[in-house]
């Protein structure tokens, strides 16, 4: 059974504004529809996948899925789907919006995305966000790595910020995004530090020297373990990210350094992630 940890719902146009959608199509040469359809995300995955789902919510760059159309498209799909809310700390009502879907929409984890959003997710002003997720037992995809938004500062976008959340929350099941990309290094140094903190791969595919190089800095730190499989459809899709992460793990030695363990590779594409993430 394949996982994929990062998977969005967009409704294009409603759920996406400016700056995100011209600043989309400024990067990939042209205007994308995002519209996720079930039918098409399933033909483009193994049969069988499980899949995390969520919105988003950065009002400063754009973005607002409300988690009552991602605790819909879920129910309309619970076998394969399992729903998280988001949340944007900048806006006020966030506290009530986490209780609302947690408590009554029944989503079971949270999407942040303080680079988006612009928000510095180590400032302790967000201790009670990430508490009551680790009371509660609700694991937290954080956006990490770069983006093509140009209003989304880099700065909260780094890996090194939820060291310090990690040390505050030490039962904390975080998923740190794209690994931390172009900051992998940093990423797979906070991975390593935390029993409960996680990366996954989603969106890295494309950039296969790069990949390859993070991968072999997985492999010397021995983080495979923290390793988990996503896609970020729809701007991916879950077939082209296994093949993609197969043709890197193919690729030969050079001199002085061994090529990738290819079965570590395999491992985290059948990775039982909702395990570890205590959603099984």
């Amino acid at each position: 059974m394949i996982v994929d940890v990062h998977s969005h719902l967009f409704g294009c146009p409603g759920h996406i504004g400016d700056p995100f959608r011209a600043e989309s199509a400024r990067a990939h040469q042209g205007e994308v529809d995002l519209t996720v359809r079930y039918a098409e995300y399933a033909a483009s995955a193994p049969e069988g996948t499980r899949t995390i789902v969520f919105g988003g919510k950065a009002r400063r760059s754009g973005l607002w899925v409300e988690d009552t159309a991602v605790a819909e498209y879920v129910r309309e799909h619970p076998r394969t789907l399992i729903g998280y809310l988001s949340i944007d700390p900048t806006q006020p009502g966030w506290s009530d919006e986490l209780r609302y879907g947690h408590q009554e929409l029944g989503l079971r984890g949270i999407k942040l995305m303080p680079m988006y959003a612009g928000f510095d997710p180590a400032d302790p002003a967000y201790d009670e966000l990430f508490g009551y997720a680790e009371r509660h037992g609700l694991p937290v995809l954080v956006h990490t790595g770069t983006t093509f938004v140009s209003a989304a500062p880099l700065e909260w976008a780094r890996p090194v910020h939820l060291d310090a959340v990690a040390i505050r929350h030490p039962e904390l099941r975080m998923v740190l995004a794209h690994l931390g990309h172009p900051y992998e290094g940093e990423c797979i140094a906070v991975i390593r530090k935390h029993r409960h903190v996680y990366a996954d791969i989603s969106a890295l595919h494309y950039r296969p020297f790069q990949l390859w190089h993070s991968l072999r800095l997985v492999q010397e730190y021995g983080v495979w373990d923290k390793l988990l499989f996503g896609s970020d459809y729809p701007f991916t899709t879950v077939h082209d990210s296994i093949e993609g992460l197969r043709r890197i793990a193919a690729v030969p030695g050079i001199p002085g350094l061994d090529p990738l363990e290819a079965d570590r590779v395999e491992d985290v594409i059948g990775r039982d992630s909702l395990a570890l993430l205590g959603l099984s």
